[in-house]
Formats: structure tokens, sequence, C-alpha cells
């Protein structure tokens, strides 16, 4: 047999092998599931939660009805953002989510009242500054008394 039929025999022969061996298997997603996180100095930061949680790969998570509070990071705890969407892919190594679904995020004041919401659509929440980008349909409404806003 020639060398090139031999490689070709050889080559023709893993490609079969590899096709037999079944896929790898996939994750089992997870029902009613949680995710706090906390600071370097062990404040919580951050909850991710959703009712229905997909392990794509290491680097991503898909999640159904997708809840993310925000806290302040402190001793406070205190709630500063809430943000809900029916699905979204979260990215663990970046602390970023995002989505092409609606998304909807309320901001509270100091005193724990919704200072402003944001909706839109096609969005993308990095923890890192705690900000959020929305491409699509994006809509404002600002709760907080804004006293001489036109002087």
């Amino acid at each position: 047999m020639s060398a090139p039929r031999l490689l070709l025999g050889l080559a023709l022969s893993a490609g079969l092998a590899a096709a037999a061996d079944p896929a790898p298997p996939r994750a089992t997603p997870a029902w009613n599931w949680a995710l706090p996180l906390f600071t370097n100095e062990g404040f919580h930061s951050m909850t991710l939660r959703g009712t229905e949680v997909h392990p794509v790969s290491s680097d991503r998570i898909d999640v159904v009805d997708i809840n993310i509070t925000t806290f302040s990071g402190d001793a406070g705890a205190q709630v500063e953002s809430s943000l809900l969407s029916p699905s979204a892919s979260f990215f663990p190594r970046e602390n970023r989510a995002s989505g092409d679904q609606s998304v909807r995020m309320i901001r509270f004041s100091a005193d724990g009242e919704i200072a402003a919401e944001i909706t839109g659509e096609d969005w993308t929440y990095e923890q890192a500054g705690k900000k959020v980008s929305i491409r699509r349909q994006a809509h404002v409404v600002f709760a907080a008394t804004m006293n001489d806003i036109l002087k």
C-alpha cells in the first residue's frame, strides 16, 4: 500500500472511530437556581437567580427568567437595583449578562423607593461599573423628584 493511501486509510479510520464515539453528555439543567456573589471583603455584591439554568460551557450559562439583584457591596447590604429578563446568558468570568429579549431594570434610592425604571431589548449588564446597555426600544422613567430641572 502506498504512503498516501495508507494516510488516507488511517484518516478515514480515525474519522469513523470519532463518529462512532457518543457526543459528550449535555449538562443537566438546574431549576430555581441562585448564585450569590461577594466582594473580596466578603460583602454581598450581587445575586443571580433563574427558574431554569442550562450550563453551555465553563464560560457561559443560559438562564430562563433571570433576576439580577445588585447590592451596595458593604456591611449595609442595601439593594441597589434589580434586573429582570425572560432569557439571558451569563458569562461568569466576566461577570456579564446579556440577552436579546426584553429587559426591565429597577434602580432603588437609598430609602428603598423606586428611583428609576429602564426597559428595552437587546441588552448587556456588566457588573464592573454596574453598567446596563440597551440597544433597542430603550425607555427610561424617573420616579424621583427632579427639582428645578428646567432652570
